[in-house]
């Protein structure tokens, strides 16, 4: 029980940490919702979410779609690899029953740990 919790170090706080992931991205797309990771060479993920009040009107909705987020992230941390991720809501978010999300979140979960782990080519 104590291994799945979503503390401040699995959390990115700053404006920089957001920076830094969105300048070599690894992304994830889905229509409702893109995820971005950058290997962060500790040996844990850490996650970072942008809803913005333009895409996501309401603040219960933006409130609960994170709630969802941070759920999901803390029981799949195990799985994911050690990167920085940051999810970016789109529009039609909010039209997300929370079962949904919890299936487009592990869709996004597999794909960024398969994108993590493959070789760069340069």
């Amino acid at each position: 029980m104590g291994e799945n919790k979503f503390s401040r170090e699995l959390r990115l706080l700053t404006p920089t940490h957001f920076e830094n992931v969105f300048q070599q991205a690894i992304p994830a797309v889905s229509p409702q919702l893109t995820a971005l990771a950058r290997p962060n060479g500790l040996h844990h993920p850490r996650l970072g979410i942008t809803l913005a009040k333009k895409r996501v009107k309401k603040a219960h909705d933006r409130n609960r779609l994170k709630r969802v987020i941070r759920e999901s992230f803390r029981l799949n941390q195990h799985d994911l690899p050690s990167a920085d991720i940051v999810l970016v809501g789109k529009s039609g978010l909010d039209q997300l029953t929370n079962q949904q999300l919890y299936e487009l979140l592990s869709r996004l979960w597999k794909k960024l740990k398969q994108r993590c782990n493959q070789p760069v080519s340069g």
